[in-house]
């Protein structure tokens, strides 16, 4: 016997009807059958298969015996299938009967990978690939089974059970559709080196799942394999990988590519004009884009749908919204009809630019024209509503939505409730979350964090640590915005214990705190004066290489010129300036305010004269500061010296900085530089207050001047302010 079925077991274990290949009749064995793979299946105690069980399954399969193959049920193995099989290759009505046993009544049974090749090849004969494909992915998503071990089992199995190529090609594209991309490309080099080739169509079904992912390298190196093996190639090819190159930013190698494609006898289709167009549109290139347009007639290619659309969200990505409808009206002029797509381009820009009746209309043309509306419309008008605080409106949008079938999903709840926070009204964002809960539409972490941030803002803290318990409640995992939105919102209650210790969890969560977070802890111990608290956080900071930058040093520098410790403010100055942080208006502010505030305003005089000359403007904060710092020193004509250096400067005093310079004459006894402050105020527009009137009622007073005093009582009753009579 030249070649037996199985390797190494004795001859006196087949029976004498188990010829060799070479004997069978009508029967061209493959050369490359290899039974090695059959070791490391189920054998009887003594290694052989049962051909006695064989036998008795052949018979009471050609005798359509269903009742028979019942009682081997139990007493099948995988080696048994496979001789099963064999025996009846030239007979499919038999193999297909055994395999349909097996599939329905088998279900638990434990294949080897050879029985369901050998299953898989009787299925691809019969024509029942998507049977035949379910197999296949049976072996591979079967644990332990390697890419070698699945193609060789195959391989082996492929001439013997009178199947052919296309089982490979069935193969790649169970690997594709199972998401196993990876393996698949292991198993087309491994089928490549053994010789066998996979069809032009299974070579692009992996080539476009490899690019779909973005793994481009792998689709690369897949394509290079493809074009060695002499596979033709095709525009469904020569398409992939043009996105492939588009998708990887190598737009400018795409003509070389294309001149490499032509030279094979492929050529561009409008697949692949538009695919170029997009991505020249996506990355701004727009003259480009446009050129390529116009030479689409040359090629006798129209542009469609998608080659506006593409236009139109290059257009829009520019803001360059009125071009971009231009576009849709030659769209229309030439009879093209425009798909959702094209008008949820145009709300996107309209949502973008914040303009309401832009959005509106363009929802109104979609619905004239027939275009039906998605979810994805109605979230963009629904949401340029909301951030505009036009609750209403949104809800009755909300609502036509519902109305016309489409059920509402995570993203527009959470934009109805984001409106509900910012507008300060919580109640009807509850309302919205708890229709959001009892729809079925689970809350995700930045719904919860949409919440959080309108609870933080109305300083409902409480409300806000419950929300926070039922996140986790929920299995739902705060990120760094849950942990940061919270800090902020104690922070800003001076609740600083609460702040620190959500701090702790952030960190102990692997939670990293950025910038933002340290600016946060340090502001608020900054705004109680703890500055020691502040420098250890900020110290935290620094090891954990996280760099302080100007808004850090601004408010370190303002806590330090709150409490007069100018000199530590200094130290931070420089330290700034040698980072190369330039220090801003905010910082300088700080330490004119920390000079005021230690009694040196002259000193504070000379830095406003020195940051000047480096080229900062001062603001009315500065000029403020500054006055209020000389008014307290009582140098009231060096106080009046910057109200004029004020206005000459085109800042208008207002109220509270008349007000403090007239309180400081008045407390000197000086009331006619008060009324005369009075006057200048009334003439720049700037009304009097009852702070204005108090000062100059008391400044009478001290006086001895009651006939004015009662002057400026009868004057402030008129104006409508209620005067404190006990002066």
């Amino acid at each position: 016997m030249s070649r037996v079925l199985f390797k190494n077991l004795p001859l006196k274990t087949f029976p004498h009807k188990f010829l060799s290949f070479s004997s069978l009749p009508n029967q061209s064995p493959n050369p490359n059958f290899d039974f090695r793979t059959l070791q490391t299946l189920e054998t009887p105690s003594n290694g052989a298969p049962d051909t006695f069980m064989v036998d008795k399954i052949l018979f009471s399969l050609k005798q359509g015996n269903k009742n028979s193959l019942h009682n081997y049920r139990c007493r099948l193995n995988a080696l048994i299938v496979v001789e099963v099989l064999w025996h009846c290759r030239d007979n499919l009505q038999v193999s297909r009967r055994f395999v349909d046993f097996l599939v329905l009544n088998c279900s638990n049974f434990k294949h080897s990978s050879m029985s369901l090749s050998a299953m898989i090849h009787v299925l691809v004969k019969c024509k029942r690939l998507s049977e035949a494909q379910a197999l296949i992915l049976r072996m591979v998503r079967k644990s332990g089974v390697s890419r070698a071990e699945i193609v060789e089992s195959l391989v082996s199995t492929c001439g013997n059970f009178g199947s052919n190529d296309s089982v490979f090609d069935l193969l790649i594209r169970t690997y594709v559709q199972a998401r196993k991309l990876r393996e698949g490309s292991e198993a087309f080099r491994i089928l490549r080196s053994k010789g066998f080739c996979v069809s032009i169509n299974s070579c692009n079904s992996l080539l476009g799942g490899l690019v779909k992912i973005g793994w481009v390298d792998l689709a690369w190196e897949v394509y290079d394999e493809v074009v060695r093996a002499g596979v033709e190639l095709n525009v469904y090819t020569l398409n992939i990988m043009v996105n492939a190159l588009c998708k990887d930013n190598k737009i400018s190698s795409v003509n070389l590519f294309l001149s490499e494609m032509k030279e094979k006898g492929v050529y561009s289709d409008i697949v692949t004009y538009n695919t170029i167009i997009n991505a020249y549109c996506r990355e701004g290139h727009l003259e480009e884009a446009f050129e390529l347009i116009n030479s689409m007639s040359n090629k006798g290619l129209k542009p469609g749908v998608f080659t506006y659309n593409a236009i139109m969200y290059g257009l829009c990505k520019r803001g360059n919204l009125e071009r971009a409808k231009e576009v849709l009206d030659e769209m229309l002029q030439i009879g093209l009809s425009p798909d959702t797509t094209t008008y949820n381009t145009l709300l996107v820009e309209s949502r973008r630019k914040n303009n309401i009746s832009e959005a509106q209309d363009v929802f109104n043309e979609m619905l004239r024209r027939g275009v039906v509306p998605d979810l994805v419309s109605f979230s963009l008008l629904i949401g340029v509503f909301c951030r505009n605080g036009h609750l209403n409106q949104a809800l009755v949008y909300f609502n036509n939505m519902k109305r016309a079938g489409l059920a509402p999903d995570n993203v527009i709840y959470t934009i109805l409730i984001d409106g509900y926070c910012r507008n300060g009204v919580l109640s009807e964002a509850l309302k919205i979350r708890d229709e959001m809960l009892e729809k079925g539409c689970n809350m995700d972490v930045v719904t919860y964090n949409t919440i959080l941030n309108g609870l933080c803002r109305e300083k409902m803290l409480t409300e806000a640590d419950n929300l926070l318990h039922e996140m986790a409640e929920r299995g739902v995992f705060p990120d760094f915005y849950t942990f940061t939105m919270l800090i902020h919102g104690h922070c800003k209650d001076g609740n600083m214990n609460k702040a620190l210790s959500l701090f702790d969890v952030m960190t102990q969560r692997n939670i990293k705190p950025d910038i933002v977070t340290y600016n946060t802890l340090i502001d608020g111990f900054c705004k109680l004066g703890e500055m020691e608290k502040a420098k250890q956080l900020w110290a935290g900071m620094i090891s954990s290489n996280i760099l302080p930058n100007h808004i850090s040093y601004g408010t370190l520098v303002n806590g330090f010129c709150s409490i007069g410790l100018v000199a530590e403010a200094f130290r931070l100055w420089d330290e700034m300036v040698g980072n190369g942080i330039k220090p801003t208006l905010v910082t300088c502010n700080s330490i004119i305010k920390g000079y005021c505030r230690s009694g040196d305003a002259s000193k504070a005089d000379e830095f406003l004269s020195k940051i000047t000359s480096e080229g900062i403007i001062p603001d009315s904060i500065t000029y403020n500061t500054l006055i209020n710092g000389f008014v307290k020193e009582e140098n009231m004509d060096k106080a009046f010296v910057w109200i004029n250096k004020m206005e000459n400067q085109g800042l208008l005093p207002d109220v509270i900085t008349y007000n403090v310079i007239l309180n400081g004459f008045c407390r000197q006894g000086r009331v006619q530089e008060a009324e005369m402050v009075l006057r200048r105020m009334i003439e720049k527009g700037i009304d009097p207050d009852r702070s204005t009137y108090t000062s100059l009622i008391n400044g009478h007073v001290t006086q001895d001047n009651l006939k004015e005093a009662f002057r400026f009582h009868d004057e402030m009753l008129q104006r409508g302010f209620v005067p404190d009579d006990n002066f």
